[in-house]
């Protein structure tokens, strides 16, 4: 069996329970899950069945029940966004991110978004954290300041160049208040807007509105910083045209002055003094293709955005679960056991450290795990912020990937149509009629499902691994056609 496993690429584990599963009856129609779910790493398995009713005649048109299919559980995608977890869903929400981003710059009328759209104000904004001390880089054609020329995939880059000395503190809090640091840049950034134009704020609601898409990206020290697609619309949003006054220009030194305003004070606490939390110097803000600038087009800045909106802090060579303890919080110290009114005892279940494993042991990078190290200790200093339950984002706590309300179309709406396109193909199959052509066709749906689980067997994710896989060659070969016949680089960065 060893010998065999070896052969084929797979422990003996996973070989005895691949042969397992393909030799279970049913075989077939577990192919056809893990198919329909794209490959998914982790699929959620319901239990249950559904009825389609003539509600007139209540009449049975359709039953269908679990326990005529594989191990009597019906799989599902499970629609996890980070590729780390689950590379078939990822793919799925980076496709998403690339239609709405790429709607809300060259316009969809099918997502709510005029094609005029594409005459607005619009720029690539990427806001950064300042500096927490020196760190090994590639400073364009000179060496580091360690005196080494580091080449690209060096492990070191973003490294501090003397651990002792580095703010981990400052840069763990920072990341913990980067997400109000960018709502105050929004508040800025319409005051400046305002000012520019010479108008009111209550003005400029009438006469234009800011919106915006951004995606939150790790840098290679661990620190997040937002890239933005920044846009000027009428005062009803998209489909109404800016003023005449709103241009790139106004709209780029607009972003720099909000930026340069932006401040998070943060009191004293505990051994931590008080501080002040801004954003850091390099800021980058770029026209967008259209407009004569044709440099940075809309579906690069789309793909860009598709990209990172699947990536967390994993891609610093963090761990993608919770460290923390949770029966105390993170804080070391839990009075559950005790009575009211009791003094803190050191918790049971993590003998006063705070974590549920030892972060000594954790297979990341020194300069990673000094900075988890750091969200624990300053838990108990910041208590609201919850910072030892983030330690695995290195204190990040935000959504990474947002948007305004009159941006474009939403995710849902994405996900609804996909659902309404699966519904139909049922109907079709079942011999129904389109409810849209037939409203009379109306039928009543009874269901009952229970979840049973979630995960595969390793045959189970063998198989999902050469599904995803297979349908990534097919998106492959079927994008290098559609940009062979299109001649447009980008424009098939997702296929649909």
């Amino acid at each position: 069996m060893t010998d065999t496993a070896t052969a084929a690429g797979l422990d003996p584990a996973t070989l005895s329970d691949l042969l397992r599963v393909a030799g279970a009856p049913g075989f077939d129609r577990l192919h056809e899950q893990i198919r329909r779910t794209g490959g998914c790493a982790a699929p959620i398995r319901l239990s249950g069945g559904t009825k389609l009713l003539d509600p007139a005649t209540r009449t049975v048109i359709h039953a269908y029940n679990t326990n005529t299919e594989p191990g009597g559980v019906l799989r599902l995608a499970c629609g996890n966004r980070r590729a780390s977890r689950c590379p078939a869903c990822a793919w799925t929400y980076a496709g998403d991110t690339y239609h709405l981003i790429r709607a809300g710059l060259v316009g969809d009328p099918a997502k709510g978004t005029p094609e005029t759209i594409r005459d607005h104000p619009r720029v690539f904004a990427t806001l950064t954290a300042p500096s927490f001390g020196p760190v090994h880089n590639r400073p364009g054609t000179r060496p580091c300041r360690c005196g080494i020329r580091h080449h690209e995939d060096a492990e070191e880059l973003g490294t501090p160049l003397d651990p002792s000395t580095y703010d981990y503190a400052g840069a763990v809090l920072w990341n913990n208040h980067a997400s109000e640091l960018w709502r105050y840049f929004t508040i800025y950034l319409r005051r400046e807007i305002a000012a520019r134009a010479g108008i009111t704020q209550v003005e400029l609601k009438e006469e234009c509105r800011v919106s915006f898409g951004k995606v939150a990206e790790y840098q290679k020290r661990g620190l997040v910083h937002f890239h933005a697609v920044v846009r000027l619309d009428g005062p009803s949003g998209p489909h109404t045209s800016p003023p005449s006054w709103a241009s790139v220009s106004l709209l780029d030194d607009a972003i720099r002055a909000a930026a340069r305003r932006v401040a998070v004070k943060l009191p004293a606490a505990g051994d931590f003094p008080a501080r002040t939390l801004a954003w850091g110097d390099q800021l980058d803000v770029q026209p967008i293709g259209g407009l004569g600038h044709e440099e940075l087009t809309e579906q690069a800045v789309a793909s860009y955005v598709a990209k990172y909106a699947t990536k967390a802090a994993e891609s610093t060579g963090a761990i993608d679960t919770a460290v923390h303890c949770r029966k105390c919080g993170g804080t070391g110290v839990s009075d559950r056991y005790d009575r009211p009114g009791s003094a803190l005892s050191r918790c049971a279940g993590c003998q006063g450290t705070g974590t549920r494993e030892d972060l000594a042991r954790l297979p990341v990078p020194d300069h990673v795990r000094r900075l988890m190290a750091s969200c624990i200790s300053l838990q108990g200093s910041y208590p609201s912020r919850r910072l030892a339950a983030w330690a695995h984002m290195l204190g990040f706590r935000g959504h990474f990937s947002t948007k305004s309300r009159g941006y474009s179309t939403t995710l849902g709406a994405l996900r609804q149509v996909r659902a309404d396109y699966r519904a139909a193909q049922q109907r079709a199959s079942l011999g129904l009629p389109d409810s849209d052509d037939h409203p009379e066709a109306t039928l009543l749906v009874i269901a009952h499902w229970s979840y049973a689980g979630h995960g595969s067997t390793p045959g189970e994710s063998w198989l999902a691994a050469n599904v995803r896989r297979d349908l990534q060659q097919s998106r492959e070969l079927a994008r290098e056609m559609r940009a062979e016949l299109s001649e447009v680089e980008g424009e098939t960065a997702w296929l649909p």
